[in-house]
C-alpha cells in the first residue's frame, strides 16, 4: 500500500465534510485548507532512483488524493498528467474516493473508453440524500472497478438498487469530539443489502458517538477501527467462475 497525494487542499461539499480530518488537521498546523496546491509529491508514481528503478514499488494499491478530492475543480489543470501516469504503472492499482462524481465523465482522458484496468473509482456517500444523487450518476459510468464508501455514515441508507456493477461498500462513523452519531442498526442493514447482492461489505470503524442496542457509546479514536473488525461482520462477495 502507498499514499499519493498530487496536490493539497479541499472545500467542504456536502454534510459528510464537516469534521474532516483534513480541515481539522490543517487547522492546527496554521494550513489553509481552502488553498489548493500541487504537493512536491506530484511525480511521485513514475519517480526512479538512480539505477532508473521505479520509487514507488508495483503490485500494490495506491491510495490517490487522499488530503483532497481527485475530482476538484482546481486540479483540473493538473489531472491530465495523473491519468498520463496511471497509464504508464499499469502494475500499480490506483484507488480515489470522491465526492463529486458528476464531473467524472467531463475530466476522463480520451482513451478511458470502458475504463482504465488499473483504475478504482470510489463514490462517497453520507445521506440518503446524497446516495439518491451520486449513485444513479455512478451507476451509469464506465469504469471497470467501483466501490462506494458510506464513510462518515450519518444516517441510514437504502442503496440495494444501486449496488449493481459495484465490488465493495465501505462503511464508517465519524472521528470527532462533536461527531454524529453512528447507530449499529445502519450498519447491519447495509450489510445485509450488500449480502443479497453479493457485494463485499467492510465495516471500516466505529464512530466516536456510536449506538448499539439502544445503549451510547464514546469511542476512543484510536480504537474505531479496531473494534469495527472484532465485530467481525464483514463479507466477501462469493465469485462465480465466470467472474473469476
Amino acid at each position: 500500500m502507498s499514499m499519493w497525494n498530487p496536490w493539497h487542499g479541499c472545500h467542504r461539499y456536502s454534510e459528510g465534510c464537516k469534521y474532516c480530518y483534513i480541515h481539522k488537521g490543517d487547522a492546527k498546523r496554521g494550513v489553509n485548507t481552502e488553498e489548493i496546491v500541487k504537493t512536491d509529491n506530484f511525480y511521485a508514481p513514475v519517480a526512479k532512483t538512480k539505477k532508473g528503478e521505479y520509487k514507488m514499488k508495483g503490485g500494490q494499491t495506491c491510495y490517490l488524493c487522499f488530503s483532497s478530492d481527485f475530482l476538484l475543480e482546481e486540479a483540473d489543470k493538473w489531472r491530465a498528467e495523473c491519468w498520463q501516469m496511471m497509464r504508464e504503472r499499469q502494475d500499480i492499482n490506483f484507488l480515489f474516493l470522491t465526492k463529486r462524481i458528476e464531473r467524472f465523465m467531463s475530466v476522463v482522458p480520451d482513451d478511458w473508453g470502458d475504463g482504465y484496468d488499473n483504475v478504482t473509482v470510489c463514490c462517497t456517500v453520507e445521506n440518503q440524500d446524497r446516495a439518491d444523487f451520486r449513485l444513479p450518476l455512478f451507476s451509469q459510468m464506465p469504469i471497470k472497478h467501483k466501490c462506494i464508501t458510506a464513510q462518515p455514515l450519518i444516517t441510514d441508507l437504502e442503496i440495494e438498487t444501486y449496488l449493481d456493477g459495484i465490488e465493495l461498500v465501505v462503511v464508517g462513523g465519524e472521528s470527532d469530539r462533536d461527531a454524529r452519531v453512528l447507530d449499529y442498526a445502519w450498519v447491519l442493514n447495509i450489510r445485509d443489502q450488500c449480502v443479497r447482492k453479493n457485494v463485499s461489505f467492510e465495516f471500516r470503524q466505529l464512530g466516536t458517538h456510536f449506538l448499539k442496542d439502544g445503549k451510547m457509546y464514546t469511542v476512543n479514536p484510536f480504537n474505531l477501527c479496531k473494534q469495527a473488525k472484532e465485530a467481525g461482520i464483514n463479507y466477501q462477495r462469493v465469485l462465480s467462475s465466470k467472474s473469476e
